[in-house]
C-alpha cells in the first residue's frame, strides 16, 4: 500500500508537491521527503497536526518531545508510523514549519494505492517554489536606532507617527522613567 499526500501553501502560488510514502513510515519520514522536496535545511522545532475539513488543529506530532506531563499524550515524530493517525483519504494535516511566525504547509491524503508497495518516499510532482523558510524581518523592525550621548533617539519614526507627541505618555517622558 502507499499514501499519496498534497502539500500546499497559502502563501506561494502556483505551489504543490505530492508525495508517495509507504504508510508503516514514521512521521520524521514524511518531514524528511518534504523539506527535501522544497530544498528546506533540516529544522531545529517542527510539528505536524492532524486536523480536520476546517483545517482546525487536533492530535500534535512534534520533531521533539516539548511535554513530559504523563496527563497528556506526547506523540514524536520518530517514534509514530502515519498509520497511527492517518487511515482514511482526504484527512488533513498541517506541517508547522516556522514557529515563531506560525506559518504551515496544508497536506492531505490525496489517495490511498493499494496492491504496490514503495520502499522509499519520493516526491512524485513537483510545481512551483516554496515559500521562504523562515521570513525575513520587515526592514523597520531591523533598522538600527539613532543613539545619542543621552540614549536611544526617540522621534516620530520611531513610534511611525509623525504627529508623536511625548506628552501623550503621561508620566514617562524619556526611557530612564520606565
Amino acid at each position: 500500500m502507499i499514501y499519496k499526500f498534497v502539500l500546499i501553501s497559502d502563501e506561494v502560488d502556483p505551489f504543490k508537491r505530492e508525495i508517495q510514502i509507504d504508510p508503516d513510515a514514521t512521521f520524521l519520514d514524511l518531514l524528511q521527503i518534504i523539506y527535501q522536496s522544497i530544498n528546506y535545511s533540516d529544522p531545529e522545532i517542527a510539528s505536524f497536526f492532524i486536523s480536520n475539513e476546517d483545517w482546525d488543529k487536533k492530535e500534535e506530532i512534534s520533531l521533539i518531545e516539548k511535554d513530559n506531563n504523563p496527563e497528556f499524550d506526547s506523540w514524536i515524530m520518530e517514534e509514530t508510523p502515519l498509520t497511527e493517525f492517518i487511515e482514511d483519504e482526504q484527512q488533513r494535516l498541517m506541517l508547522q514549519f516556522d514557529y515563531p511566525k506560525e506559518r504551515f504547509f496544508f497536506i492531505e491524503l490525496s489517495e490511498i494505492i493499494t496492491g504496490k508497495n514503495i520502499n522509499k518516499a519520493k516526491c512524485t510532482l513537483s510545481v512551483g517554489e516554496a515559500p521562504q523558510q523562515y521570513e525575513k524581518e520587515d526592514e523597520e523592525l531591523t533598522t538600527p536606532l539613532k543613539t545619542t550621548k543621552q540614549g536611544i533617539d526617540i522621534d516620530e519614526s520611531f513610534y511611525g507617527d509623525q504627529d508623536f507627541d511625548s506628552i501623550e505618555i503621561e508620566g514617562f517622558e524619556n526611557l530612564e522613567d520606565l
